[in-house]
């Protein structure tokens, strides 16, 4: 069995993992073709702007990040792929590997056990569409057994059928590359070891609303449920979607289906989900302490460490984090509780643009053992230092499972010998011992909408780098 390999040395506070750690190899297109094929690692570049570099010494907690997984029941009549061509803000809307969400959960989780965590962080938008179906998938990944990632009849019900004559969409059977029969496979059971570690759930705004941003309603309960799927916009819905206005699909939903329709197989598990069932749900599977609406809770984070996780969800709908005033009394009090251990902060949102956030960052600024606030919701690799009186802190973002780079996360907290601390992080490509999930990151890098023409994977020092504090 492969174990965690901690190495320190003088002029190198690296630390190694299993096969899948972006230190010892990662994909490249190294003939740039658009074909990924293994590469050298990245070293971890050292980040100084906080503190001196100075050699780890003892491991106060290894951890891990999953974001972003957007587990997708690509057939649900509630989705509107046909938004995708529109552009921005929509170009999420299709994506050519959708139906392969829950092998990459499934690949991702394979690649987090490699580590031995202390801790798995799951920060939001593990589902797509706020569904009941959605949900089941992803919490059987994440906990282990069977899977079923089917929904509707048996068959593929959905735009990337080969008989669609709409040239938009990436459909497998016949378009380059070609996977023949991929559709039927990514349907099939499959059996997830589940995690080792324990995990803590943040809130995304895709696990509360529909398509991420409109709180589900009468009528967009109703089509996610039934038997008719949208694939055309009638006129009056595309002047509509043409204000470029995320919030335009609740409207248009609010008065029934706007356009041509075909009939699906209906699915009663296709349920919306309400806010309230979600963080219940994920209460219930990850065993994570607290009551009420928010999912707001501190955890132990190994051995000298606390993490805290912060709901930023405006359950009335749209994509801007909120930090509500009661919440900032909560953390106030959670930092306290923490006394002198150190602390990291988990939220969906960066807390750097959420309405409400800079009174959290006020109180994060004050105490001098929060070395990091880590996010996820940009599916984009990014670490900043923030400067404080009293030394600062680093803001991370992490990329997503469902857009390329298609990676989780990895951290180990160590004291150095200048008797600071350094936050070691490298990215984790998805176990490749699961041939979907290799498909859905080829995929995802070609994409001509996604993570690869966005920059998503950022660059080395967003990926792997010591962060001395």
């Amino acid at each position: 069995m492969t174990v965690l390999v901690l190495a320190c040395c003088a002029g190198c506070s690296s630390v190694t993992s299993a096969r899948d750690s972006t230190l010892h190899s990662t994909y490249v297109d190294r003939g740039r073709n658009g074909v990924l094929v293994t590469g050298p690692g990245e070293p971890p570049v050292d980040r100084t702007a906080l503190a001196p570099r100075a050699e780890a010494t003892r491991t106060l907690a290894v951890f891990a990040q999953i974001t972003d997984a957007h587990v997708t029941d690509e057939e649900s009549p509630a989705r509107v792929e046909w938004l995708d061509r529109l552009g921005t803000p929509f170009t999420s809307a299709f994506r050519p590997q959708e139906a392969l969400t829950t092998q990459v959960l499934d690949a991702a989780v394979r690649a987090v056990d490699q580590l031995r965590p202390d801790a798995v962080v799951e920060t939001g938008d593990l589902i797509d569409n706020a569904q009941q179906n959605e949900l089941d998938q992803a919490l059987a990944v994440l906990g282990g057994g069977r899977v079923d990632p089917n929904s509707g009849a048996p068959g593929y019900e959905g735009v990337q059928a080969a008989t669609n004559p709409d040239p938009f969409y990436y459909r497998p059977d016949v378009d380059p590359p070609q996977h023949s029969g991929l559709l039927t496979e990514a349907e099939q059971p499959f059996v997830s070891p589940g995690l080792r570690a324990r995990w803590y759930p943040a809130v995304g705004n895709h696990d509360v609303l529909v398509q991420g941003n409109v709180a589900p309603t009468r009528a967009t309960r109703a089509i996610a449920i039934g038997g008719r799927k949208l694939i055309q916009f009638d006129r009056r819905a595309l002047q509509a979607a043409s204000s470029r206005d995320p919030t335009v699909l609740g409207r248009l939903l609010a008065h029934g289906i706007p356009g041509t329709t075909v009939r699906v197989a209906a699915d009663r598990r296709r349920r919306a989900l309400s806010a309230v069932d979600v963080v219940r749900t994920l209460r219930t599977a990850s065993h994570v302490p607290g009551t009420g609406p928010l999912l707001d809770y501190s955890f132990a984070l190994g051995r000298s460490a606390r993490g805290v996780v912060l709901d930023t969800i405006d359950r009335r709908g749209g994509t801007t984090g909120l930090i509500r005033p009661a919440q900032l009394a909560w953390l106030r009090r959670a930092l306290a509780d923490a006394g002198s251990r150190w602390v990291v902060v988990f939220s969906h949102n960066p807390l750097t643009s959420a309405r409400g956030g800079a009174a959290a960052l006020a109180l994060l600024d004050a105490d001098p053992h929060v070395v990091a606030a880590v996010n996820g919701d940009t599916h984009r690799n990014s670490i900043e230092p923030r400067r404080t009186a009293g030394g600062g802190y680093w803001l991370i973002s992490t990329s997503s499972l469902i857009d390329y780079p298609q990676q989780a996360r990895a951290f180990r907290l160590a004291e150095t010998t200048d008797g600071h601390v350094v936050l070691q992080t490298w990215m984790l490509d998805t176990d490749p011992s699961v041939k979907l999930a290799a498909i859905s990151r080829q995929l995802a890098y070609l994409d001509f909408q996604g993570g690869r023409p966005k920059h998503f994977a950022g660059t080395p020092a967003d990926r792997n780098a010591n962060l001395y504090r």
